[in-house]
């Protein structure tokens, strides 16, 4: 089955917090719940671009429930305030991890990490894991986490999460990647294990012209628009995490994307494919165990057995 833009539900009454929503896929993420009547909260580290993304999804003819929350996923302080102040809204249904850093010049954030990884996965882990209760209230939350096509062929480099023995920028990029999808899958078996109701639910965009292209250079400035035009727009690449985010079909588990040729383009969505080392349980839980080490921050979920 696939899932088209016209399939999305009303979300009236619903509050989403999408990350990385001022641009790109995740101002269509935004857009989309907000055309559907959801409350939508764009949690972004620019104020001033947040804003203006804000203006630009209010300007359709539909009413709109915006708002904006300080996240700067680089910075565990940043992650912890905006956790505090997201606890102010009466209830969050859905929460999807979008933000995200492509091979940028080597830098550290989080626990000393790689920036990549650090901001695609680390940041995120720890935002999931100060929400989770929150997220557990009213019967439950959707979170939905953005992986990528790029996590084929990754690896968890556990001896050099820091780059000091080496740095590829898209290899990092794979790699966080794969961490993104490993998270995911690994906190749905950990959420079905306590019986919680939050449901974890993974999506990729194929490939999509977003902002991510920027370190590029000269390159990233010519081959963006025409990733636009030949695979997927910053729309068609928002449609799996709208899908993910509402679909009623959708269930814990569940890793969705782009449903077109390699899973890079389409302009419908439906279940992608995870590699065998996405699914590999006792790889996520040693990932797991490494961010509640980087991050200090425990989401407080046993792991499941079996």
């Amino acid at each position: 089955m696939t899932f088209a833009f016209s399939d999305i539900p009303d979300q009236s009454g619903k509050t989403a917090i999408v990350t990385g929503a001022n641009t790109g896929i995740g101002l269509e993420i935004a857009r989309g719940l907000s055309r559907k009547g959801a409350r939508v909260i764009l949690a972004c580290r620019d104020g001033d671009k947040a804003k203006a993304a804000i203006d630009d999804i209010a300007s359709g003819p539909e009413q709109s429930d915006l708002d904006f929350l300080q996240l700067d996923l680089a910075d565990l302080a940043s992650i912890r305030d905006a956790a505090e102040h997201a606890k102010n809204e009466k209830k969050i249904d859905i929460l999807i991890d979008n933000a995200g850093i492509m091979i940028p010049p080597l830098s550290h954030a989080i626990g000393g990490a790689e920036s990549q990884f650090a901001v695609n996965h680390l940041g995120h882990f720890a935002l999931v894991g100060l929400l989770l209760d929150k997220l557990a209230r009213d019967g439950g939350a959707r979170i939905v986490t953005q992986s990528s096509i790029a996590h084929k062929g990754a690896k968890i480099d556990f001896d050099n999460l820091d780059a000091r023995r080496g740095y590829s920028r898209t290899k990092f990029y794979g790699q966080s990647k794969l961490a993104n999808l490993l998270f995911a899958l690994e906190l749905d078996r950990r959420l079905r294990a306590a019986n919680s109701p939050v449901v974890s639910i993974a999506c990729h965009p194929g490939v999509a012209q977003t902002e991510l292209t920027r370190h590029l250079g000269i390159m990233g400035s010519v081959f963006g628009p025409l990733i636009g035009l030949a695979l997927n727009s910053a729309a068609d690449g928002a449609l799996p995490a709208l899908q993910a985010a509402t679909d009623p079909q959708a269930e814990g588990g569940d890793y969705y994307g782009s449903w077109g040729f390699r899973e890079m383009s389409g302009k419908v969505s439906g279940k992608a494919y995870a590699t065998r080392t996405a699914r590999d349980p006792l790889l996520a839980a040693r990932l797991w165990d490494k961010s509640i080490e980087m991050t200090g921050i425990d989401p407080g979920l046993a792991p499941a057995e079996g």
